[in-house]
Order: C-alpha cells, then sequence, then structure tokens
C-alpha cells in the first residue's frame, strides 16, 4: 500500500512516453527553494467525471503527483502536473447543492457577498461557475444580474434554473474575456485548478481595469488544513494548486490587489477572501496572512503523518473486509476518489453513496466502485459508514435514521 505514499525520483511520464519536466520553481513567486512533501502514483487525471462502466472508471487515464511546497512563500503545487491531460467539459459533475448541509453555507454566503460587495443593480461575472447554482442565487437575493464562464456548465433539470438574470458561457477563462464588464468578479473553488495562477491573476486585474469600486471575491480549500490533518483525501490531481490563507492574500497583493477581508469558512475548510484593485503591490495586514512559520512547521510533520494515516486506513479497510463488516463511503466526490485510489481499495468497500442524482449508477474512475443513492442502502445494509467530510455526518445521521439503518458512522 505504501509505493503511493512516497516520494521517488522517477520522472513523470505523459501518456506518450514522453517525460514530464518538474516545475522546480515556485509557480507563485518564482523561488527555487521547493521541496517535494508527497507522491501518488497513477491516480485518475479527473476525480468530478464519472463513468458509465466499471470497466471504463478502471480504465481511465492516470498521472503521478509530486506534492511540492515553496519555502519562500508557503504555495503548495503538484510539480510533475501535465495539464495536457486535463480536459474540462460537461461531462464534470461537481456540483454539492443537493446536499441541505451545503445549500445552506451557499444561501449564507451569496447574502453575505450580496451585501458585503453591494451588488443590487450591479453585474456579477463569475469564473468557474461550475452548473450555475451558486450564481443564480446569489442575483436572485442579491437583485443583480450574472455572466458565468465555465467548460463544463450544463443547464439540467433539478438544479436551480437559468432565469433572465443571468447567462452562461461554456468555455475556459482567458485573456479573450478581459473585455467582459463586471462590477464583482467573484471566483469560487477554481484557483486550485489553475496552474499558472500568476498568470491567472494578471487576466482578473486586466479586467478589473483601474475601476477601483469592483470587487474580486475568491473561494478556495485551505492547505493549511490538509497539512495539519494529513488529508491525503484532499490530495488529487486537478488540484495542482494548494494555499493557506496567507499564500493566498500574498499573491494577490503581488498582483495589485488589496485584501480587504480573509477568512475561514466551512469548518475551516474554505478561504474566503474579498479583495479590491490597486495601483501597485500591496503590503500584508490581516492576522490570518502571517502564516510562513506555521507552514512550516506542518510541512515538516506532513510526510510522516500522512504516511501513518494511510497505513492506519489500510488497516481499517482490510480488518473490515476481513470481519466481514460491510462499508461504504459517503461522498462520490474527489475525496472518495483520492481515497480509493490512494489507499488501492477494490471489494473491501462495498460501494459509494452520493445524494447527487447525476453521480447516481456511474462508477468511480480509478477504481469502479459504483455510486448509489441512500435509498439503495437498505438492501446492501452496511454496516460502516464512511463519511468523506466531517461536516455531513450529522445529515448523514439523519438520513441513515430516516431509512431505519443503524451502522457505525466514522468520518476520515
Amino acid at each position: 500500500m505504501m509505493e503511493a505514499a512516497v516520494a521517488s525520483a522517477r520522472p513523470a511520464e505523459r501518456a506518450s512516453g514522453q517525460p514530464v519536466e518538474a516545475r522546480t520553481r515556485c509557480p507563485c513567486c518564482g523561488s527555487g527553494a521547493t521541496r517535494v512533501l508527497w507522491r501518488a502514483d497513477g491516480i485518475p487525471v479527473h476525480s468530478c467525471v464519472l463513468l458509465d462502466t466499471a470497466e471504463a472508471a478502471r480504465d481511465f487515464p492516470r498521472r503521478d503527483l509530486e506534492l511540492a511546497i515553496c519555502e519562500s512563500c508557503g504555495f503548495g503545487f503538484n510539480r510533475i502536473f501535465d495539464e495536457a491531460a486535463i480536459s474540462y467539459s460537461p461531462r464534470f459533475e461537481e456540483s454539492q447543492h443537493f446536499s441541505g448541509t451545503f445549500n445552506s453555507f451557499a444561501r449564507s454566503l451569496a447574502r453575505q457577498i450580496a451585501q458585503n460587495c453591494a451588488v443590487a443593480g450591479k453585474r456579477v461575472v463569475e469564473i468557474g461557475c461550475g452548473k450555475g447554482e451558486f450564481l443564480i442565487e446569489l442575483c436572485e437575493v442579491g437583485n443583480a444580474t450574472g455572466v458565468g464562464i465555465d467548460p463544463g456548465y450544463r443547464a439540467d433539470a433539478g438544479r436551480l434554473p437559468p432565469n433572465g438574470r443571468v447567462q452562461f458561457i461554456v468555455d475556459r477563462f482567458g485573456p479573450g474575456h478581459g473585455s467582459l464588464a463586471a462590477d464583482v468578479v467573484l471566483c469560487r473553488h477554481t484557483l486550485e485548478h489553475i496552474a499558472d495562477v500568476a498568470g491567472f491573476l494578471r487576466d482578473i486585474r486586466e479586467m478589473t481595469g483601474l475601476g477601483e469600486n469592483a470587487w474580486v471575491v475568491f473561494e478556495t480549500p485551505d492547505f493549511k488544513r490538509v497539512l495539519r490533518e494529513g488529508a491525503f483525501w484532499d490530495i488529487y490531481y486537478e488540484h495542482c494548486s494548494y494555499f493557506s490563507a496567507g499564500v493566498h492574500a500574498r499573491l494577490f497583493r503581488q498582483q495589485r490587489f488589496e485584501v480587504s477581508d480573509l477568512e475561514l469558512a466551512y469548518d475551516g475548510q474554505y478561504i474566503v477572501q474579498y479583495a479590491r484593485p490597486a495601483p501597485a503591490p500591496t503590503g500584508e495586514r490581516l492576522p490570518l496572512e502571517r502564516d510562513l512559520d506555521e507552514l512550516a512547521r506542518l510541512a515538516e510533520r506532513f510526510p510522516d503523518h500522512t504516511r501513518a494515516l494511510v497505513e492506519r486506513w489500510s488497516r481499517f479497510a482490510a480488518d473490515a473486509r476481513r470481519g466481514g463488516r460491510r462499508l461504504v463511503l459517503w461522498g462520490g466526490g474527489s475525496k472518495a476518489v483520492s481515497f480509493l485510489t490512494t489507499l488501492r481499495l477494490s471489494d473491501q468497500v462495498a460501494a459509494v453513496v452520493d445524494v447527487n442524482p447525476y453521480k447516481q449508477g456511474r462508477f468511480t474512475p480509478g477504481t469502479g466502485h459504483r455510486v448509489i443513492a441512500p435509498r439503495e442502502l437498505p438492501t446492501l445494509r452496511p454496516d460502516i459508514v464512511l463519511v468523506m467530510n466531517r461536516i455531513y455526518v450529522p445529515e448523514v445521521r439523519r438520513e441513515l435514521q430516516r431509512l431505519r439503518l443503524e451502522p457505525e458512522v466514522m468520518a476520515v
């Protein structure tokens, strides 16, 4: 089980067999003081694309990952990331909006942004809007209009329906969208998918021009939590860039933004940052920005801590199977795919459960586990439900109680 957990000198390769050149300089600040913390071999290049058959899922393209950290600015990145392997499209199914827990958070955040940015009568451009649910919610509660940009946008039944306030562009954001007028630029859970983070921010800075009244609001997973928890299930191929709150703010300040507010949300899992264009680079002034010493301590501990967790969860899954206890994972997204593929799990896990109907009946890339609806659990009769995100445990317990099931419920 441990071959996926140890850094290796073996070079990564593209599908063509040509080596992928390792990035030894930090893509965020340009420093050469970088080091590898973690290696995962042969993981799926996408974790939000579910397949129609188990065979297709097991044959899904794979690449290696080497998580490095910059000792100068704290930025984390996959130093052997092969951008040519990535293809975002409407096949993606990343939405969490079928969860009551997540919807409650999203509605609260939409109200917060609407108030903080005074969006009434303004135009919001969301970069990486996914299926558009959040943008539609924000424009409705804030009485704004919006444009969503995402190569994976797809209008489906069961989601918040598009209305006259919002339009969508099925494309990947780039310099060609710089002419879009925006009073508020919104970008949630997208920056971690960008390899050239400095270039991405420059494009957004050009888009905002000299408009001091424009707002730029980002929401990004917190790398410091991943390091602290040894959360290998939160390291996957699409995420080529990793930010703490301080790294996040430092990048924006370098690119001529004034960061006005910085906070951790959703049980400390997400960074939420508000910024405005500035005429020149700005200096740090918020408490969460001063995190370099803590990042260094967490990075030092991370490899050994995470290897121990890999061993622990591998033993747990093996012991459950030997003891005849049926184990299912709750949450059919990226965390489950990373957990399954890092641990090389197969029949140790009976199924993966997800409330998103667009995932149900499909198969997880890499391992080919079937994603089922909660209503199928009474037939399966699981002994253990392992929840892939602890914030959903109360919601999962309520659903299991409704189904009259009493398995042991755990969270990673």
